[in-house]
């Protein structure tokens, strides 16, 4: 494991963070009420990064009155459809036109390598874009047949409409900045709902370089709104606030049940994408060669730091040896460094704080007499570096097993019996994700159904679609994010009955 060093910030992004940045509100760039601002650092070097706004609830209460406004006396819903749907895809074009500098944004926010963010995290979110605009003109609702044997003799006209749930706050995390604001803006604004966004106060410069492309796209005022700010205070005032209909979150599960209690108090609709614990099952049947690169992408992809990722690696006992010393192996040879530089290959941890989690979950693991078959420690490299980590001689009970590290740290266990793994895997709090390696189909369909996760791979990981939903099982969440199912998060059904005869 090399370490790479960082080099020049794009011009364009340099210009973006020099100055201090603003929240959204009504179609203005302003201040904080409190004329507060908080800091948002580099991962690489642990340095600020720039200045930004810090929202807080009486901002909430400003972004919020800006979206009910928008909702019920804008243009907004005035809008056709298509027009809407234009709209939309004019922000994807925009986007698209701009993947350099939102890659280079993500990288030094986030700390994840360019040229993963130019791949991976910026097409994404121009592809969901484009996905949910084309919906835009396709939300339909139906005719129905009734009898109502109370009126004999009586005919009607019954039929449903789908109709925007009206304002929606979103809550997003920090390991997919961009990608995360897409998945939740795409489906919201397509159903016709206003938005107020908060981006995770770890990284928040995509959002808000993303808004400055919405005001540029023509979307009315109001429509969209971005308040930048801490959790405890933003979040949770936007999560409680009584004239908000819907309230999206994506992040750990413990901060999800807060959310629900939040939300409690007007019961405005709740949709979460929470935590996980995937197991990644390979049996001996499996082909190695995309068996064991795809094991160590399935952790390492993103430093770790990935809701889905296969951090239970349940592997065949013939072919445990093999299997492990393979991701082992895959794991020394990643180079780890700044983002920006071209030969990394994983980027920091995003902060100090999860620093410090995923070590405090190495240490227990060792106490608890896992050891590293490599990596095991943090990089002193001067910004929030760990190794990836093969850890082995784990056991259902330790805590690096059961619970959530959210970093490049792998828990591989054996198994003798192919009737054994299905209990084990699904012995977890958490049913986001999970993977099946094997070469026979009937065993790997067979297996797929039987794992109760949202997502289940098969001699695959950490593919994603717009069309694709993603959601959880149990404790990893309610509701389903992407593809159609995503309408439903933002839409409720009203019925219209008509008597004509």
């Amino acid at each position: 494991m090399g370490i790479a060093v960082s080099p020049q910030i794009h011009p364009q992004v340099a210009d973006f963070i020099e100055k201090p940045r603003k929240m959204l509100i009504n179609g203005k760039w302003v201040n904080s009420i409190s004329g507060k601002m908080f800091p948002t650092y580099n991962p690489a070097t642990g340095e600020v990064l720039a200045q930004v706004a810090e929202g807080d609830r009486a901002d909430i209460d400003e972004a919020v009155k800006a979206a009910r406004k928008a909702f019920d006396q804008g243009p907004w819903r005035r809008m056709t459809a298509s027009e809407r749907g234009r709209v939309i895809w004019k922000l994807a074009d925009l986007l698209e036109a701009h993947t350099e500098e939102f890659g280079y944004l993500e990288s030094l926010d986030n700390g994840k390598p360019l040229a993963i963010a130019k791949a991976a995290d910026v097409p994404l979110a121009v592809d969901l874009f484009r996905y949910m605009a084309g919906w835009a003109t396709k939300i339909e609702g139906n005719t129905i047949p009734i009898s109502v044997p109370y009126t004999p003799g009586a005919k009607y006209l019954a039929y449903t409409m789908r109709e925007p749930v009206g304002v929606a706050g979103q809550i997003i995390p920090w390991n997919f900045p961009l990608l995360m604001a897409a998945w939740k803006l795409g489906p919201a604004l397509a159903c016709g709902c206003t938005v107020v966004l908060k981006p995770a106060e770890q990284t928040p410069l995509s959002a808000l370089r993303l808004g400055e492309l919405i005001m540029e796209a023509g979307f009315p005022d109001g429509v969209v709104n971005i308040v930048p700010g801490y959790g405890e205070t933003a979040g949770a005032a936007l999560a409680a606030h009584p004239d908000v209909d819907k309230i999206a979150f994506t992040g750990s599960t413990e901060v999800g049940k807060l959310i629900v209690h939040a939300a409690a108090g007007n019961l405005k609709k709740v949709s979460l994408e929470l935590g996980g614990k995937s197991p990644n099952v390979v049996f001996k049947d499996a082909d190695l060669d995309l068996a064991i690169p795809g094991a160590a992408s399935a952790i390492f992809f993103n430093h770790g730091q990935c809701c889905c990722a296969g951090s239970r690696l349940y592997i065949e006992k013939p072919i445990f040896d093999s299997v492990v010393e393979g991701v082992a192996d895959y794991a020394k040879k990643i180079t780890v460094g700044s983002g920006l530089d071209p030969e990394t290959q994983m980027g920091p941890l995003v902060s100090q704080e999860q620093l410090n989690r995923v070590c405090g979950y190495l240490e227990a693991g060792f106490s608890e007499g896992a050891t590293a078959l490599t990596g095991g420690k943090k990089k002193d490299a001067g910004g929030y570096f760990v190794e990836p980590t093969v850890l082995v001689n784990t056991r259902e009970d330790m805590k690096v097993v059961q619970e959530e590290i959210f970093g490049p740290v792998v828990a591989a266990m054996p198994f003798d019996d192919p009737e054994e793994i299905l209990p084990r895997a699904n012995n977890s709090d958490y049913g986001l994700a999970a993977a099946v390696w094997t070469k026979d189909i009937c065993k790997a369909h067979r297996t797929a159904e039987y794992l109760r996760a949202g997502t289940v791979w098969i001699n695959c990981y950490n593919i994603f679609d717009a069309a694709l939903p993603f959601g959880g099982y149990k404790q990893s969440g309610w509701g389903r994010e992407m593809g159609h199912d995503a309408l439903s998060l933002y839409t409720q059904t009203k019925a219209v009955c008509t008597k004509i005869a």
